[in-house]
């Protein structure tokens, strides 16, 4: 019995010092971005609550711990669950202003029931959002969140429904700082970054989600069966709209679902597996997103998404996966940059994604050529060197495209 105990001890120390020696690997690499319009800075990873259910207080306190040391100053808190929400407001204690909360307004918990439930009821919200503030030892959160918002009908009657005013008046009040919406479904998110209403997106952003038609369930399996060649249009020109706009997207299910569906040889939609630096990598590319909520349920997925900090940019690259993928896209532009830099300056990428939607709308809109004459470099340009096409994991014919560039939109 002795024995068996020393060998327990031992195995708590060498996992104790493992995740040490992780940390201290990835400690002084994390950088910041812009969350959109907002003023704040945040790090490009960023945490979740779903680990905080299944912890003690010790244990979230130490979860949090190795995310503020290592950088980490951004959490969503979608989950009204009170032990959820206790164990992180104890985890922060005497050390709010290291976090900025991402929280989310109509997820309510049922005692009764003891569920969660998402709710536009106003009374519900309020109770749900006040006992967020109480259980997180704070008077104020910096973003406050429209819960899932994921179709059209939702999205129609929120807009000026007494559930919004309610979020305006937590605004006006100082009790949420900015305004944001969480969606899975691109058309909703866009219409959201359109209405002006939001200063941030959470948004469900991931290689496999980006290959489903918008209007496709990404939580069924089956609906990875047809996945696009590209990246589906509506999810393009929402991250375009947002970046052009200062929209920040917190980008979530970067895993893709079903437990990071991504990281498994079994169960990839994609055919092939990606590593976590690779599927953070994929989201932190788009130009919109501020940053990479990961979904760790314990310490030791935590320093794995967190050794994307000092991944080398191989470890990071998601490109050669891609191309290895049963949905590969061969010559197919999906706007990835690896192409660059131009020996002319053209933003390779922009030309396509703005030729790619004039040819799916069988004609040049004056919003599209208004975007293509505003680039400081445009396709005639091309001098034919070809280099971008030694570059291009997918094989696309960009010199082509650039002649067809010049030809469609006139210079």
């Amino acid at each position: 019995m002795k024995r068996l105990r020393l060998i327990v001890m031992l195995a708590v120390v060498a996992s104790l010092f493992s995740c040490h020696t992780k940390q201290e690997e990835i400690q002084n690499h994390m950088t910041y971005r812009d969350l959109g319009s907002t003023g704040l800075k945040v790090s490009e990873v960023s945490i979740g609550c779903g680990a905080f259910g299944k912890m003690d207080t010790a244990q979230a306190r130490a979860f949090m711990d190795v995310a503020i040391d290592s950088g980490v100053n951004y959490i969503d808190i979608y989950d009204a669950n009170p032990t959820v929400r206790g164990n992180i407001g104890y985890a922060l204690e005497g050390r709010r202003d290291k976090m900025i909360i991402q929280g989310h307004i109509g997820s309510y918990w049922n005692a009764e029931t003891e569920q969660y439930e998402r709710t536009r009821d106003v009374e519900k919200a309020k109770k749900g959002f006040a006992d967020m503030l109480s259980l997180l030892h704070t008077d104020y959160i910096e973003v406050g969140m429209v819960h899932i918002i994921d179709d059209m009908a939702d999205w129609d009657t929120i807009q000026d429904s007494p559930f919004m005013e309610y979020v305006k008046q937590l605004k006006s009040e100082g009790k949420i700082q900015h305004i944001g919406v969480s969606s899975h479904n691109a058309a909703v998110a866009l219409a959201a970054a359109k209405s002006g209403l939001f200063e941030v997106i959470m948004f469900s952003l991931n290689p496999a989600f980006d290959r489903i038609a918008s209007d496709a369930n990404a939580w069924d399996p089956e609906s990875y069966k047809n996945m696009l060649p590209g990246i589906d249009p509506v999810r393009v020109e929402l991250y375009d709209y947002c970046a052009q706009h200062n929209i920040a997207i917190t980008a979530m299910k970067v895993f893709a679902s079903g437990g990071g569906r991504l990281l498994s040889a079994e169960k990839s939609p994609m055919g092939k597996v990606f590593t976590p630096s690779q599927c953070i990598a994929y989201a932190l590319a788009k130009p919109c997103v501020a940053t990479a909520v990961c979904g760790a349920s314990n310490i030791e997925e935590l320093l794995s998404d967190l050794a994307y900090l000092s991944a080398t940019e191989e470890e990071r690259n998601f490109s050669a996966v891609l191309n290895e993928s049963t949905v590969s896209g061969d010559g197919e532009c999906t706007y990835c940059n690896h192409c660059s830099p131009c020996p002319a300056g053209i933003d390779i990428a922009k030309v396509n994604e703005l030729l790619d939607q004039a040819n799916q709308a069988g004609k040049v809109s004056p919003e599209l050529q208004k975007q293509y004459d505003a680039l400081p470099h445009h396709a005639s340009e091309c001098v034919q060197c070809g280099a971008c096409e030694t570059r291009c994991p997918f094989e696309v014919p960009i010199r082509e495209r650039m002649l067809e560039a010049a030809k469609v939109f006139g210079k």
